[in-house]
Order: structure tokens, then C-alpha cells, then sequence
């Protein structure tokens, strides 16, 4: 008996520890012309995350210079600088902090399909998904947007957020039965959410959007992305690239690409005027 009353009091110390050690729920971005204006429950610290994303990049482009995987195509890797060009200062609809950002791009020849942005703007493409696929600029504006969108909504600080609030909840547990949990570490957990465990279906939602937005307002066809999604299924068939594992794609999916690619086509036709190229019509 006594034991359950232990275990009961220490569930209740988990609401408390997450609302008055922690603080409430913030938004991180402005909704845009999409409208992305969920509320996240974020732990972790920013600037925490964003030490966190420098070690781990920085390791991940040490070991791709050292196997001569790093950036071998210089036309290749100033292809994809050039497009995150005009992404970067797209940022600031959704955040003024973000244009200013110490951004980093870089390619990494690997057959994998496959692209991501860390914290703080720590940008990699997988040669794999250029060339498997066929990316015209559009299309690796809209996978880059995607990725770019992640780092925006600081969606892995809210996964990290969310797991390290059950590792509290697991040691409030361990404090009042005595029963060991895990132990809370905070660099392996952030590892994790960067790099290992996919978004959520929500997280994907809101990157999609904001990702077709950033790359219209670039003057990258927003449909593209209906079109990157269309050639990941025909590839991927019973054996799913590393990209469709943690992005799914399904109809219900492309079916929202194609709605928020027409609300912010006008967007990219406007950006097209700036530009002095002719916008391709809505497909």
C-alpha cells in the first residue's frame, strides 16, 4: 500500500515539474501567409540546442572530409549555396532572428536520399537525392525549404522538450519508489531528436506549408514540391529511402502541398517580377 501512495504522489510531481520548473507554452514563428500558429511546449533551452547542433555538425562534416565525401562537386555545391541564398532571407516572415543566423551549406556525396537542417541554420544535401531524382531548382528549393522550415519551428528543441519532461517524469517516479529509470542526458537526447527520430505528422505538416511558402517567396515554384513527392513514391517502392522514413508520403499529403502551393502562388509570381524571370504557370 504504501508503494502506490509513493508511486501516486510522484505522479503528481510531473505536472508540476513541467509547469513550474519549466514555464508554458511559447510559439517559436510567425504564421505566414500558410498560417502555422500552433502553440510548443519547449524545455530545452535554444541557445542549448544550438551548441549542441555546431558539435554534432561539426563532426559530420569532419568525418565526410576525412572519407573525401565532403562537397567533391564544386558546380553541384554552388548550386544548392545558390538556392539556399535566396531561401535564407525569406526567414524572416516567419523569424527576424533567422536571416542572421551563422548558416552553413554543405553537400555530402552519398547515395542516400536525403537533406536536413539543424539548429541555428546547419544545412546538409545528400548528392543522392539530386541525382536519384532528377531535382530541377524548384524541387531542391522545395526539399531545402522543407528542411529550413524544421530549424524555423525549432521542431526537434520541441521533441527534445517533450522527451526530456518523461525523463523527469521517470526519475520523480524513481525518487518516490525507489525504482531506477533512466537517466536524463541531455546532449545524447538532443543527438537524437537532430539526427535519429522522425518528425512527427504535425511537425511534417507545418514544414511542408512554411517550406512551400519560403521557397515562393524565393521565386521557386511552390508546385514543385507536388512534384518532388510524386517522384519520391515512384523511387521508393518497398524499400522507402531514409528521407521517406522520417517525411511519409501519401496522397492526403500531396493533396495539401497542391492547396498551399495555389495560396502562395501569388506570392512566387510577385518574387518572379523582382527577379526578372517569368513565372511558370500553376501545376
Amino acid at each position: 500500500m504504501k508503494s502506490l501512495q509513493k508511486i501516486f504522489l510522484s505522479l503528481l510531481l510531473i505536472p508540476l515539474l513541467s509547469s513550474g520548473l519549466f514555464g508554458c507554452a511559447s510559439q517559436t514563428t510567425k504564421s505566414g501567409l500558410v498560417g502555422v500558429q500552433r502553440s510548443q511546449l519547449l524545455i530545452v533551452s535554444e541557445k542549448e540546442m544550438e551548441q549542441n547542433a555546431e558539435k554534432a555538425y561539426a563532426q559530420i562534416l569532419a568525418k565526410a572530409k576525412k572519407s573525401g565525401t565532403l562537397n567533391p562537386d564544386p558546380k553541384m555545391t554552388a548550386r544548392v549555396r545558390a538556392i539556399a541564398k535566396r531561401l535564407i532571407p525569406q526567414t524572416a516572415v516567419f523569424r527576424k532572428d533567422a536571416p542572421k543566423w551563422d548558416w552553413e551549406i554543405n553537400v555530402i556525396d552519398s547515395p542516400e536520399l536525403n537533406a536536413w537542417c539543424m539548429p541555428g541554420g546547419k544545412i546538409v544535401v545528400y548528392s543522392g537525392i539530386i541525382k536519384k531524382l532528377k531535382l530541377t531548382d524548384a524541387e531542391l528549393a522545395a526539399i531545402m525549404g522543407h528542411e529550413i522550415a524544421h530549424a524555423l519551428r525549432e521542431h526537434g528543441r520541441e521533441r527534445a522538450s517533450e522527451a526530456m519532461l518523461k525523463q523527469f517524469g521517470l526519475q520523480a517516479v524513481a525518487l518516490g519508489t525507489g525504482i531506477k529509470g533512466p537517466y536524463l542526458d541531455a546532449v545524447n537526447l538532443i543527438t537524437d531528436v537532430t539526427f535519429t527520430l522522425p518528425f512527427s505528422r504535425i511537425h511534417e505538416r507545418e514544414a511542408d506549408r512554411i517550406g512551400v511558402e519560403l521557397a515562393a517567396r524565393a521565386g521557386y515554384n511552390p508546385f514543385a514540391a507536388v512534384k518532388v513527392w510524386e517522384k519520391m513514391s515512384k523511387i521508393a517502392k518497398n524499400a522507402p529511402p531514409e528521407l521517406l522514413s522520417t517525411h511519409p508520403s501519401n496522397k492526403s499529403r500531396m493533396k495539401d502541398l497542391q492547396k498551399f502551393a495555389q495560396k502562395v502562388y501569388p506570392l512566387y509570381v510577385e518574387a518572379c517580377k523582382k527577379l526578372g524571370i517569368s513565372p511558370q504557370p500553376p501545376k
